[in-house]
């Protein structure tokens, strides 16, 4: 980690005192994805219908954790992370209210989903990459759900399975990253 001088740390006011004493609810991210990841891989037999509501179910979740970090954060970079969890609560409702969407339209509102989550991780690890260490895993994993999101929209048309394979992977990796990046967050917090 590189020392910030004081005109350092007034360029960047999202403190990293507040990422590390946050580091639970990216634990907590991180654990939700990771148990969505597993149930996509443990139920590959039920329908869409299913897979409509466990997504909308984790997008809310995971949105109103960002907008929880967001009010706690008390810094610009608040912005972010609301903006990032409001992604998420509207992406999960609209798949909510809509459960009868077919396989294509899932597809699309998950693709468009990832890459805008993707790309608000990326935006905040460059953000604060001289505030914290390991600022790496944050931008890999934004770029996992930009690459996954991508993905999706060049083939809408992918069989069920292999898109719940695919959540399942994406799910799984994204989860483990955030878990990593928590606990090393919780040590860098214990020795500050």
């Amino acid at each position: 980690m590189s020392n910030s001088s004081g005109a350092d740390a007034g360029r960047f006011p999202f403190e990293s005192a507040f990422l590390t004493s946050a580091w639970w609810a990216l634990l907590l991210r991180g654990l939700l994805s990771i148990v969505f990841g597993i149930l996509v891989f443990t139920l590959p037999g039920h329908t869409l219908l299913g897979l409509v509501f466990f997504y909308g179910a984790y997008a809310i979740i995971d949105g109103l954790f960002s907008i929880g970090g967001a009010f706690k954060s008390g810094a610009s970079g608040r912005t972010m992370l609301f903006l990032s969890g409001l992604i998420s609560i509207v992406a999960g409702l609209a798949a909510m209210a809509w459960p009868g969407l077919t396989a294509v339209v899932f597809v699309w509102i998950l693709a468009f989903w990832s890459v805008a989550r993707g790309l608000t991780e990326i935006f905040v690890a460059i953000r604060l990459r001289k505030e914290i260490s390991n600022e790496w895993m944050l931008i890999l994993a934004g770029v996992i759900s930009v690459l996954f999101g991508i993905a999706l929209f060049s083939s809408p048309a992918f069989g069920v399975v292999v898109i719940l394979w695919m959540i399942g992977a994406w799910a799984l990796l994204f989860g483990i990253l955030l878990v990593i990046l928590s606990f090393r967050l919780r040590s860098h917090r214990r020795k500050h």
